[in-house]
């Protein structure tokens, strides 16, 4: 199977800290020496694609099929912004053979883990205009959940098929084929959502994590959050008081609140409001296989039907 490693840009980022990242860092001065392991990583049969997190995983593996072993490196459920590699985890990068991350600052933990391995690397959001965070520590930077949108993900999938192309060049027609149909797939979430939301003109979504400001652009929704990132403070007092007058004034029948978060505040939120708390929203992780969002189309799915039945109840 013929071979073209892709090149990927890196960015300013944090690593794994504490006594986590002594070892880590020690093997990586360990690795680097190594002789560089045969292709395919895994059994061998297959070129490894390590992923970040299980969104992409799946998204991924849409396109690359059975021609790639596509894997994540964190698991269903895990929450992604503060997560800290493991030793494993850079084993597993040193033996994959293409590493894709989300980027616009999402995995800070993960572009500094992987600096000064020879690990092909691409990054998904290339190409996105990006929606930066309006307030909070990390005002003025890009918000990461472009995947959110179906409008976006569209772009995900284009980079997903051209870094496996790159890398199979002879499976290069089996990948295309693969990224149509996911592309016809996000198109027609797209115009079953909008045709949902020509009722509600600017509806409101009003959730715990900023997570849908790339949906809200791309759809017409207005979005209020009470944090913007999850690793900021979470549920403050000034930020449930805000939540509060914004549901009010806006009359907001439904509030919404993510999977890997604590939902308490925005349960506070709905009581002071009479708002219903509807989800849980599920964005930076599927559910696992036996869970309600086991794959990256039904997470939308699950989301966008919510965000509908919210609606439904609008003044």
């Amino acid at each position: 199977m013929a071979k073209n490693w892709v090149a990927g840009r890196r960015g300013p980022g944090r690593g794994p800290r504490g006594g986590a990242a002594v070892v880590v860092l020690a093997l990586l001065a360990a690795l680097a020496g190594c002789a560089a392991p045969a292709a395919g990583g895994g059994d061998g049969s297959r070129p490894v694609v390590l992923t970040t997190f299980s969104v992409l995983a799946d998204l991924v593996g849409r396109v690359g099929g059975d021609r790639v072993e596509v894997v994540s490196i964190t698991k269903p459920g895990a929450e992604i912004h503060g997560y800290e590699p493991t030793p494993s985890d850079l084993v597993r990068i040193h033996e994959a053979d293409l590493v894709l991350d989300n980027g616009l600052g999402l995995e800070r933990w993960f572009e500094r883990f992987v600096r000064g391995l020879d690990v092909p690397h691409a990054v998904l959001s290339e190409g996105i205009e990006p929606v930066d965070i309006a307030l909070g520590a990390y005002e003025g930077r890009p918000n990461p959940h472009a995947w959110m949108s179906p409008v976006q993900a569209r772009t995900y999938v284009d980079n997903a098929e051209r870094a496996l192309a790159e890398l199979s060049p002879d499976d290069a027609a089996y990948f295309a084929a693969r990224a149509d149909r996911v592309r016809g797939e996000l198109r027609g979430l797209e115009e079953r959502v909008r045709e949902g939301l020509r009722a509600n003109p600017g509806a409101a979504l009003v959730s715990c994590e900023g997570a849908f400001s790339y949906l809200a652009r791309d759809l017409g929704l207005r979005e209020h959050f009470l944090w913007p990132v999850n690793s900021d403070a979470e549920g403050t007092p000034r930020q449930i008081r805000e939540q509060i007058a914004f549901v009010k004034e806006h009359r907001v029948p439904a509030v919404y609140c993510e999977s890997t978060v604590s939902a308490d505040a925005q349960e506070r939120v709905a009581a002071e409001t009479g708002a219903r708390l509807l989800g849980p929203l599920y964005v930076d992780s599927l559910s696992g296989p036996d869970g309600p969002v086991p794959d990256f189309i039904t997470l939308l799915n699950h989301d966008l039907d919510l965000i509908l039945e919210g609606l439904d109840h609008a003044p």
